[in-house]
């Protein structure tokens, strides 16, 4: 089986809104991903709609639609935030946690401790015909917490994983990602991963039984400034390997 590449193009409209431009134009970015063999575009509109704006979701939404692969809307469990999934109807709705002074999403979602809230969105998502995931610390409780939510889907945070300095630590992170994606398996959960993975160390995470789905975007941005966002894409699936 080989593992699916969702590709988030937040940092696009990143670099759109440092000189408030026009350009780079997400749906552009977002045909050239799925060309160069995405399964999938991944989006975080945010409560401050620091880049990603409503107009950018609605546009990138349809061209991901007509081409049959994946629109997956990352999101924080806010009232206004569950009203445009609902509205929106992406295939997919991440619940991630969200501070305005963060520069990027910093952990996952405290599932065990808001359980009650996350049940009630997942239910109303579930309603409006949207996959529920839960981006989640690769940690027990967290996973056991998700799986009674109704959740269909968890997305493991890789970051320490991908932060760790010396080979014996990420050994311990990638040991403690495959033991969360087993027991995330074995609850009947789907289970995605991602956040700061770059083509150095993606291959391990991919070939984790259970991960059926990476999220990748900061560093298919970044390599695009270097050889262009259609190689870059390319590159990281290559880098992914078979499984």
């Amino acid at each position: 089986m080989t593992v699916r590449l969702h590709v988030n193009i937040d940092h696009v409209a990143t670099l759109r809104r440092l000189r408030d431009t026009r350009y780079p134009d997400l749906v552009t970015a977002a045909r050239t991903c799925l060309g160069a063999g995405a399964r999938g575009i991944t989006m975080h509109l945010r409560e401050d709609r620091r880049h990603v704006t409503d107009a950018d979701v609605d546009a990138v939404r349809k061209v991901v639609a007509d081409s049959g692969a994946v629109f997956n809307l990352e999101m924080a469990l806010t009232e206004e935030m569950v009203s445009i999934a609902s509205r929106l109807r992406p295939d997919v709705a991440t619940l991630v946690p969200e501070r305005r002074e963060e520069r990027t999403t910093e952990g996952g979602l405290d599932v065990a401790l808001g359980e009650r809230a996350v049940t009630a969105a997942a239910a109303r998502l579930a309603s409006a015909g949207i996959r529920v995931s839960l981006f989640v610390n690769p940690d027990f409780a967290q996973i056991e917490a998700a799986a009674r939510t109704g959740a269909r889907t968890v997305e493991l945070h890789t970051g320490e994983y991908c932060g760790a300095t010396d080979g014996a630590e990420k050994a311990r992170e990638l040991a403690r990602l495959a033991a969360a994606a087993q027991r995330a398996g074995a609850l009947g959960l789907e289970v995605a991963a991602g956040h700061g993975l770059y083509y150095d160390d993606v291959g391990p995470v991919a070939a984790i039984t259970e991960v059926v789905e990476l999220n990748i975007g900061h560093g298919i941005v970044c390599r695009a400034v270097e050889v262009g966002l259609e190689k870059a894409v390319r590159e990281m699936v290559a880098a992914m390997g078979p499984r």
